[in-house]
């Protein structure tokens, strides 16, 4: 097979048969053997009616319905397990994605040997104050710390190689991240296409303030884990280590300066229970290392999900 779609929704009802509809025609035109995955997350519209009727009519179409609404990554993580395509294309259901350029995207993967090629919306229709400045913030930042080289990592539209997306894992919040998840498992060669963004048709928005917060939050999460993840005692151990010696040695500085001096009075200074209690986080730190090694970061069920119904999968 040459292409897997995936499509996250949440109550897009309104959207899904043009889309579906401009989908095939694409695949068509282009003679590509596909199927199209797409997740209801937990919609409260009558998207899972609309997509049991579109794979009636066209069995490339495929249904994964989560019995509550679990988010984005989620919905991803279960289109990449269930992805069979040589290609697999990520896109959003609103519409604001265009599925002509799929075959450009796929190109990019099988000509020019790309891990993932991530979509770049250079000329944008959302919002400025609430969508657009918060974005530039987020890639400003994902580009500083990641070293990735793209203008933006939130795109949902996206093209990876099938083993891609079979050794990455999504959960959380961490969709927007993906392009670094990916590097993190050895995914270098990764590029960037410049993709329209066309206004949105149907529906509202499901952007809040507070996904900005949260992306920071992510942002960290991930730094962290990619650097740290399997080797956490590199990162207590050296802070806890550190604290230790410097609070040791501001505690043997003055035990020396009391027993030099016995007028010295070593309990009413406290640059003492500074250093102790600088002592006792170093020990605290060096300890949690050793903990992090022994406990797996990952939990057993952190990406198992209720699932009401598929259609073909």
């Amino acid at each position: 097979m040459d292409i897997s779609i995936i499509i996250p929704l949440f109550n897009e009802d309104e959207s899904l048969p043009e889309l579906s509809e401009w989908i095939i025609r694409v695949m068509t035109a282009n003679n590509f053997s596909y199927e199209v995955i797409m997740i209801d997350d937990g919609s409260t519209d009558n998207s899972w009616s609309v997509l049991q009727n579109i794979s009636s009519n066209n069995n490339n179409f495929k249904g994964i319905r989560f019995q509550r609404n679990y988010g984005k990554s989620a919905a991803l993580n279960e289109g990449f397990k269930a992805a069979q395509g040589n290609v697999v294309i990520t896109m959003d259901a609103d519409m604001q994605d265009s599925p002509d350029e799929i075959p450009e995207l796929y190109k990019m993967i099988i000509n020019d040997g790309f891990d993932l090629v991530s979509g770049w919306k250079k000329v944008r229709y959302d919002n400025t104050l609430t969508k657009n400045i918060p974005s530039k913030i987020f890639n400003g930042a994902a580009r500083w710390s990641s070293g990735i080289k793209l203008h933006d990592f939130n795109c949902g539209l996206k093209a990876y190689k099938l083993k891609t997306v079979k050794n990455i894992e999504v959960f959380g919040e961490m969709h927007r991240y993906i392009p670094v998840i990916a590097k993190w498992s050895g995914f270098k060669k990764i590029g960037e296409k410049v993709v329209e963004h066309r206004p949105r048709k149907f529906g509202v928005t499901k952007f809040g303030w507070e996904r900005f917060i949260n992306g920071f939050l992510d942002l960290a999460t991930i730094n962290f884990v990619s650097k740290f993840g399997k080797r956490p005692m590199h990162f207590f151990g050296l802070y806890g280590t550190l604290c230790f010696i410097a609070g040791f040695a501001v505690s043997t500085y003055l035990l020396i300066s009391k027993m030099i001096c016995r007028e010295f009075a070593l309990t009413n200074r406290p640059s003492f229970y500074i250093a102790l209690v600088v002592m006792i986080i170093g020990m605290q730190l060096f300890l949690a290392g050793f903990i992090a090694e022994l406990i797996s970061r990952n939990s057993a069920v952190r990406n198992e999900y209720l699932i009401a119904d598929k259609i073909g999968v």
